[in-house]
């Protein structure tokens, strides 16, 4: 099969079946590019999620840009990312058509209760996924037990900090600790 469309249509089928926006997709992304299609490595995953939370845009459509890129360069990062967009549009257009009587709707609304349980627990299972792949280091597992620790304070008292905040110490953090560390042997972090 060509892989363009196999790539659109993948992505096609995520965005179609994946409600809760971009972290909840992580889970499927990671499984169906991961473990199914075998397009990237799970360290492969872990960056691309890194880099997509960290770069303008929704996470779910980053990640679906880079896969089609890694395996088709521009033209698949095209496909991957019509194919995780399409499906939204079409669904939104739809619903915006008679927004307001759809929200009244007492099925759908007991159906979106369910939803919201079902998203909490595909963005639980994309974070075990990560945290079980993270390198056993002591400075990932350090800098992520603080983050955690800083959010859940955040949480607690109720302070407006983003979490692009968070990110962005952790990243000055492992990026001073590199540049501190000692080169090793004949092959050094310096050279």
């Amino acid at each position: 099969m060509n892989l363009l469309p196999e790539l659109f249509l993948t992505f096609a089928k995520i965005g179609l079946f994946t409600f809760g926006g971009g972290y909840a997709m992580v889970a499927l992304i990671g499984n169906t590019c991961v473990e199914k299609k075998q397009w990237i490595t799970q360290d492969e995953m872990m960056d691309i999620t890194v880099i997509a939370e960290s770069t303008p845009g929704p996470i779910a459509i980053n990640c679906a840009t880079y896969v089609g890129y890694k395996q088709k360069g521009f033209p698949g990062a095209l496909a991957a990312t019509l194919g995780m967009i399409f499906p939204s549009f079409c669904i939104l257009f739809a619903i915006s058509e008679f927004l307001d009587r759809f929200l009244e709707i007492v099925w759908i609304a007991h159906a979106f209760q369910g939803i919201k349980i079902a998203v909490g627990i595909l963005i639980l299972d994309a974070a075990v996924r990560m945290l079980r792949k993270m390198q056993k280091k002591p400075m990932p597992r350090t800098l992520m037990l603080c983050a955690f620790a800083a959010m859940l304070l955040i949480n607690i008292f109720a302070v407006r900090i983003s979490s692009i905040v968070l990110m962005l110490a952790a990243g000055l953090v492992s990026l001073i600790l590199f540049l501190g560390r000692k080169p090793a042997g004949e092959g050094g972090a310096g050279k």
